[in-house]
């Protein structure tokens, strides 16, 4: 890591008060994982299938302990295309496609319960697209009394979907919360009506308004606001102004990402003229004022892109230590296996992870022959483990204890990650970490970078510097 962040030293007393600046941010803006599982998803190989994903289910039915699992429902179908989208998708209006998808779903269910056992508890739920919302009332009632025919969704349990504002109203609202949904998370990325028609979705900011109104006045227990930064079109100027819209709004929690434009990976962002971007000075110059903004305003910051209020869930289990990582980012739910359905959603088993089919002809041609559509995935080394449970301390709780990974994982931490902590000496006269006897701290500054410090410790990053697949940090 040194050869890529080599800035100057900090000194460590300036690092109590120290101001999130541009040029801080830029300093450290490198390209890398968001670390939603380690190893990262692109070292997923073909020759994991369904049998050895069968294998790792029928190892957790052998444990008397086996947690609640957490699922996963892929709805892939979107009426219209936002020119920023990096997410697999199938663009259409024929909502009659959703009915061989729904069918397909409770095939797979199927398929995972024969292995798993019928009626495994569940504490987690989230739906992802897509458009989740693209499925009709009926449709949704559907999908929700399959997954409670398969599985037993458990009190209380933490259940989620996301929202496009364009396709909801209230009574759908109200639908989603009759059929037991606690948390909803709304994509806006910007207000602005040029940016807005730069990215092919139009959705103005009094419309949102009155959802997430409606929303809490229906009883949802968490309501998050999407946004993103670097998008056509955009400037400090417009963008403060929806930053500002949406402190107006109080949303439970924000999520801020940082737009990627890899027109040559995803093609809807060929739409996308280079031109109408904002340059990097001005990309990080938002992402600053946008965080001082929402500290401003009450939010907590959880973690890279991520603030909530302080009495949100998240911010309690970042306040207690608690915080977890999946494959949906942060979350309050404990390191749990998780059930993947739909098309190219990835699943994770015991030490294994594994996703399905990417296209709908490939899932559906699985799913006709009997058999789960996985297509990739990958069984974790030893070496896999150790280093997950370290970059995921630090991901979550911004400390590293070596005395817990030595005897979770029968190791030296001096001995094994030599060279590693090496590198943490750099990032400590940096001002990122703070190196105690036993023990890695992450400081208040480098927890905004957190990212590159858990990158250090990523073997399969070492070894392969190509890192043009992953969005830059900031």
């Amino acid at each position: 890591m040194s050869d890529v962040l080599c800035p100057p030293a900090a000194p460590a007393a300036a690092l109590a008060d120290f101001r999130l600046t541009p040029e801080l941010l830029q300093r450290f803006d490198v390209a890398g994982p968001r670390y939603t599982s380690y190893p990262t998803a692109d070292r997923f190989v073909e020759a994991f299938g369904e049998v050895d994903y069968a294998q790792a289910a029928r190892l957790r039915t052998q444990s008397a302990a086996a947690a609640p699992l957490s699922v996963y429902v892929h709805i892939p179908f979107c009426e219209s295309v936002c020119y920023y989208c990096a997410c697999n998708k199938v663009v259409t209006r024929d909502h009659g496609r959703a009915t061989a998808y729904l069918d397909a779903l409770e095939q797979e269910m199927a398929l995972h319960t024969a292995l798993l056992g019928l009626g495994q508890s569940v504490s987690q739920l989230h739906l992802g697209g897509g458009t989740p919302t693209f499925l009709s009332d009926a449709e949704l009632s559907r999908l929700l009394g399959a997954l409670r025919r398969h599985f037993k969704i458990a009190p209380g349990a933490e259940m989620s979907v996301e929202v496009d504002p364009r396709t909801v109203i209230r009574e759908r609202l109200q639908h989603l919360a009759h059929l037991g949904f606690n948390r909803l998370s709304f994509g806006v990325q910007d207000f602005d009506e040029q940016v807005q028609k730069a990215v092919h979705r139009v959705q103005p900011y009094e419309s949102v308004r009155a959802l997430v109104e409606a929303a809490r006045d229906i009883g949802f227990e968490s309501i998050n606001v999407d946004l993103i930064y670097g998008l056509p079109r955009q400037s400090p100027l417009s963008f403060a102004k929806t930053v500002e819209q949406v402190n107006a709004l109080r949303p439970d929690r924000i999520a801020l990402y940082s737009y990627a434009h890899l027109p040559q990976r995803f093609k809807p962002q060929r739409r996308i003229s280079t031109e109408d971007l904002p340059v990097a000075g001005d990309k990080v110059g938002m992402l600053s004022d946008a965080i001082e903004a929402f500290l401003a305003a009450g939010y907590v910051y959880i973690g890279m892109d991520h603030f909530a209020l302080p009495d949100d869930a998240l911010a309690v289990a970042k306040r207690q230590g608690r915080l977890h990582r999946n494959f949906q980012g942060y979350s309050t739910q404990p390191d749990c296996d998780l059930v993947a359905l739909g098309v190219s959603a990835i699943g994770h088993i015991g030490a294994t992870y594994s996703q399905n089919a990417k296209t709908l002809p490939e899932y559906y041609d699985a799913l006709a022959q009997g058999q789960l559509p996985i297509v990739r995935g990958l069984a974790l080394t030893r070496d896999d483990l150790v280093r997950r449970a370290v970059i995921m301390a630090l991901m979550c709780q911004g400390r590293l204890e070596f005395e817990s990974i030595e005897l979770a994982h029968l190791i030296s931490v001096p001995e094994y990650f030599r060279n590693e902590l090496a590198q943490m000496e750099t990032m400590a006269e940096q001002g990122l970490v703070e190196i105690e006897p036993g023990a890695l701290q992450v400081t208040r500054m480098g927890w905004y970078f957190v990212r590159a410090v858990a990158m250090v410790f990523d073997r399969h990053l070492q070894a392969d510097r190509q890192r043009e697949r992953f969005s830059r940090i900031i």
